[in-house]
C-alpha cells in the first residue's frame, strides 16, 4: 500500500519545504516560506532558522552545498538512500542520520522511516522521504510557544519525539505476548498461534537491528556536538539515550518471552504426537496376534478348520471366541505393564 501523504506535503506548491520556523527563543516560532529562506540571517538575538524539507526534490543536494556551505560528502548523505542511524561533527556543524517507527498506512512496526538533521547551530535542517510524524510533534509544541529555545534544544527534542514513539509499537508487541501467554495452549491445531509468535519475533529482531546503531548515533551526538550543543542537551539527549536502552531491553524480554512461546507450542504438539503414535502403537499390537491367527486359518490348502467336519458345527465360533480371549489377554497384560 502507499503511504498517505501528509496534506501540507505537498512540494509543488513552495518547492521542497514542508515548513518552516524561524524560533524566537523564547520556546515560540513564526512561519516562514521557501523564498524568505533563501540567505536567511537572524533579525533579533537567539532567533533560530528550523526547515523541514523533502529530501526527494530535484536539486537538494545542490541546495544544501550551495545555500549552506555543506560539503558534497554530507550533502549526499542527507538526501541519499543510506538510512542506517550515525552522527558525526564536522567543525561546527553536526550532521545525523536517526530512524523513527513508521506509522503510515500498510506499514509494519520493523518498517522504519529516516530522518536526516544538520545544523551549524544558528540554522537547522531536517529531511525525510516518506511522512513522518515527530517534525509535527515539534512543530505543535513551537506553535503552542511551548517548544525548544535554540538548535540544540531543537536537536534533542526531535531525538526525544522520535524514540518516545518507539514506545507505541513495543507496547503493543508486549500486550500481544502477554495476550498470547494467557491462551490455552490445549488445542490441537496451534498453527495460527505459532504464525503469531513467529512474525512477533520477527518484529523484534527488526526494531533491535534498527535501534541498535540509533543507540551509538545518539550516544555519538552527546559526546561530539559542537559547542553551542549545551550541557543541558547533553543531559536531556542522556535522558533519551536512556529511555531508547530502557526499549531495547524491553524488546529484548519479549524476545525472548516469544522464544518462550514457540518452545512451549513445539513441546505440547510433540507431546501431542506422542500420544497419538503411542495410541496406534497399541491398537496395531492389539490387533496383531489376531491378523496372525485370522490369517493362518484363512490360508487356502483345503478349507476352514473344522467347517466340514462332522461334529464340530462351532468351529467359526471357536476361531471367534480364540480372537476375541486373545485381544483380553493382550488389554490385561498392556495394564498390568502400565501402558494403558
Amino acid at each position: 500500500m502507499t503511504p498517505s501523504r501528509d496534506p501540507t506535503d505537498d512540494i509543488s506548491a513552495g518547492g521542497p519545504l514542508l515548513f518552516g520556523r524561524v524560533l524566537d527563543g523564547q520556546g515560540g516560532g513564526h512561519p516562514i516560506t521557501w523564498e524568505q529562506a533563501q540567505g536567511w540571517q537572524p533579525n533579533l538575538p537567539g532567533e533560530v532558522l528550523w526547515l523541514h524539507l523533502d529530501r526527494r526534490a530535484e536539486g537538494m543536494a545542490d541546495w544544501l552545498q550551495s545555500e549552506l556551505g555543506i560539503p558534497e560528502p554530507t550533502a549526499e548523505l542527507l538526501t541519499g538512500d543510506a538510512t542506517r542511524p550515525r552522527a558525526f561533527r564536522d567543525g561546527e556543524t553536526l550532521a545525523a542520520t536517526l530512524r523513527g517507527i513508521n506509522f503510515n498506512p500498510g506499514a509494519l512496526p520493523e518498517d522504519m522511516v529516516s530522518m536526516q538533521l544538520w545544523s551549524d547551530g544558528k540554522r537547522l535542517i531536517s529531511l525525510r522521504r516518506l511522512p513522518l510524524q515527530t517534525p509535527r510533534d515539534t512543530l505543535a509544541d513551537i506553535d503552542a510557544g511551548k517548544g525548544p529555545v535554540d538548535a540544540g534544544a531543537l536537536v534533542t527534542q526531535l531525538t526525544e519525539h522520535l524514540v518516545q514513539r518507539m514506545n507505541n509499537a513495543i507496547v503493543d508487541m508486549n500486550d500481544e505476548i502477554d495476550r498470547l501467554e494467557d491462551l490455552d495452549f490445549a488445542v490441537e491445531d496451534n498453527t495460527a498461534l505459532l504464525t503469531k509468535i513467529a512474525s512477533i519475533r520477527r518484529n523484534c529482531l527488526a526494531l533491535q537491528r534498527h535501534m541498535g546503531p540509533q543507540h551509538v548515533a545518539l550516544e555519538a551526538i552527546s559526546r561530539d556536538a559542537p559547542e553551542w550543543f549545551e550541557p543541558h542537551d547533553r543531559r536531556e539527549i542522556a535522558e533519551t539515550i536512556a529511555l531508547l536502552r530502557r526499549f531495547l531491553d524491553d524488546i529484548d524480554v519479549s524476545k525472548e518471552s516469544a522464544v518462550v512461546l514457540m518452545d512451549e507450542l513445539r513441546s505440547r504438539a510433540l507431546a501431542l504426537s506422542e500420544r497419538t503414535n503411542r495410541r496406534l502403537t497399541l491398537v496395531a499390537t492389539v490387533f496383531l496376534p489376531l491378523s496372525f491367527l485370522v490369517g493362518l486359518f484363512g490360508i487356502n490348502v483345503g478349507g476352514m478348520p473344522w467347517a466340514d467336519m462332522p461334529g464340530h458345527p462351532y468351529g467359526f465360533w471357536i476361531i471367534a471366541g480364540t480372537c476375541v480371549f486373545l485381544s483380553a489377554l493382550v488389554v490385561v497384560l498392556f495394564r498390568r505393564l502400565k501402558w494403558i
